[in-house]
């Protein structure tokens, strides 16, 4: 914009008042993003969804502008300001001009021509409106010329503003009218892996391997969310050391196979106050409801977080799953500490109403979680989980694996003197996270589990540990390089050498919606035994996400 005509604005109260006027982003908000859009050369396809996306929201989000009728409502503006004398005109005299419901006005923001013309037009129609309702007096005719010509100045910015914000109204109402849901969306996961082990079986082959998530997202409130998640893949365990469930990666926890689908997972949350109600009807795991803190580890064995079930999150949330619910509550009103305490049950064969079976009388694990925030770098919980399984259950069955989803067979009840009995678990675990820099996060975890059995010396302890070190943003944002080492669930009774586990992994991501992971686990002693080699699982994973 000229000098000249910045001049122009400043003789005229309401012609500067207009000028500042026009930081509002109303329905310029859509032509300045279609005109970042275009400058980054995207699709036409895309274009238009981002249109119709930022056009949906206007008059919802907390952006919104509402009408004031005195500048002294604006939190932002002091009588000291330059431009407070023209503003207060546009309000009190000719009542042109909106803010925000946080009370603000945003006058220092940055001001494009489609946003003057758009703050302009609104302007004119307010001052057409007095005219014609017999007000003409409050309009002098140095401001009406002075307007005239700021139109004639826009006329090309008006006419192209009315030409998009009506192709976006057909765009959208096109969208509205084919649309698959009002309150539902859907979210993908579609992950390719190429895995091996090496050192421990010779005789394995290289394999490639799918796993398929649909989640459709469903909400009544705009608060609440219903998950109904369909599940495909054919990824399997590779066969380590004595059957040892030390070398499972997150696209192996998958209860079907063959690529068969069914729905894995079927939850709700919605809040009650400041709490948060969860409620699995199937597929439920205790780290859908409470922090696992492991930042960039944990991806809810998704593939955009660690390798291994191991590295993803302590095992004590792999004990139990299935149906339940749970509660978060949180505690004070902010500030640096920030506490909240976590409460769920969830039983593994809760649709069984056989003897021994059902939602109290059959395997259960109900746990409990003192959570911590310390500012915005430190985080630590204290985990403590109480199970019953029955005869031929594993300690980490993740609701329904007889074998376990994580550590060696001999913590999980399979090699064990008397390990068909049913027994009781008494499981404590401590876990933290600390993130010095944006650049860098440090967590870990330590658990504790005494095992109560039903037979005759029938009792044990199991242990594990472990910390990670990962670095964001490594190499490019997006982008994460994670190592992780500890020890694997072991029994304490068991004379072998302890299972450890070494993971690198380096995500690297290439689209917003494509990333590839390739990594290598390093396992020592597994199956918990000194007579087996070290296995050297390495895996190369490609996740797509719709």
């Amino acid at each position: 914009m000229s000098h000249l005509l910045w001049k122009t604005l400043v003789l005229s109260p309401v012609c500067l008042g207009v000028a500042v006027l026009f930081s509002a982003k109303v329905v310029a908000a859509e032509v300045e993003t279609e005109s970042s859009i275009v400058s980054q050369a995207k699709t036409e396809e895309n274009q238009v969804l981002e249109q119709v996306n930022q056009y949906s929201l206007e008059g919802k989000n907390q952006n919104s502008r509402s009408q004031v009728t005195s500048v002294s409502q604006f939190s932002d503006v002091q009588p000291t300001d330059w431009a407070f004398q023209a503003l207060q005109s546009l309000v009190e005299r000719y009542g042109c001009i909106a803010g925000y419901p946080n009370g603000t006005y945003r006058g220092n923001r940055a001001l494009t021509r489609y946003e003057f013309a758009a703050g302009l037009n609104a302007c004119l129609d307010r001052v057409n409106e007095l005219i014609a309702t017999a007000t003409a007096d409050l309009v002098k005719k140095e401001d009406l010329a002075t307007l005239q010509r700021l139109q004639e100045e826009f006329s090309a910015e008006l006419a192209t503003l009315r030409g998009r914000v009506d192709a976006l109204e057909t765009r959208t109402a096109e969208l509205e009218a084919n649309q698959f849901s009002t309150t539902t969306k859907l979210v993908g996961e579609a992950i390719f892996a190429v895995t091996d082990s090496f050192g421990d079986n010779d005789n394995n082959n290289t394999v490639f391997q799918n796993r398929v998530r649909l989640d459709f997202q469903t909400s009544f409130t705009g608060k609440d969310i219903l998950h109904t998640r369909i599940a495909t893949g054919n990824a399997t365990v590779l066969p380590l050391a004595n059957n040892t469930s030390e070398g499972t990666q997150t696209f192996n926890v998958f209860l079907g196979g063959n690529n068969n689908a069914f729905i894995d997972w079927l939850a709700y949350y919605f809040p009650v106050g400041n709490s948060q109600v969860y409620v699995a009807a199937t597929g439920g795991i205790h780290s859908d409801y409470v922090p696992t803190v492991n930042p960039y580890f944990e991806d809810f064995d998704g593939g955009n977080g660690a390798l291994s079930t191991f590295a993803s999150e302590s095992p004590i949330y792999r004990i139990g799953g299935g149906a339940g619910a749970a509660l978060n509550l949180a505690f004070g009103g902010g500030g640096t500490f920030k506490p909240s305490l976590t409460l769920g049950y969830l039983a593994s064969e809760p649709n069984d109403p056989s003897p021994g079976a059902g939602l109290f009388n059959g395997n259960y694990a109900a746990l409990a979680q003192l959570n911590l925030n310390v500012g915005d770098r430190l985080t630590l919980a204290a985990t403590y989980v109480n199970g019953y399984h029955g005869a031929g259950s594993a300690l980490f069955d993740f609701g329904s694996v007889t074998t376990g989803v994580v550590g060696t067979r001999q913590a999980n009840r399979q090699d064990f003197p008397g390990s068909g009995n049913a027994f009781v678990s008494n499981s404590y675990g401590f876990e933290a996270a600390f993130k010095p820099s944006d650049r860098l996060s440090i967590s870990g975890f330590v658990l504790y589990s005494q095992i109560t059995g039903f037979g005759v010396n029938d009792d044990d302890d199991v242990w594990s540990y472990g910390l990670g070190v990962a670095l964001p943003d490594f190499g490019k944002k997006g982008n994460v390089l994670g190592i992780f080492a500890g020890a694997q669930p072991y029994a304490g009774s068991s004379t072998g050498s302890n299972p450890y586990h070494i993971e690198g992994f380096y995500k690297y991501r290439v689209s917003d919606n494509i990333s590839i992971t390739p990594g290598v686990i390093w396992l020592t002693n597994p199956g918990q035994s000194t007579n087996s080699e070290d296995a050297i699982i390495g895996t190369l994973r490609t996740t797509f996400t719709f």
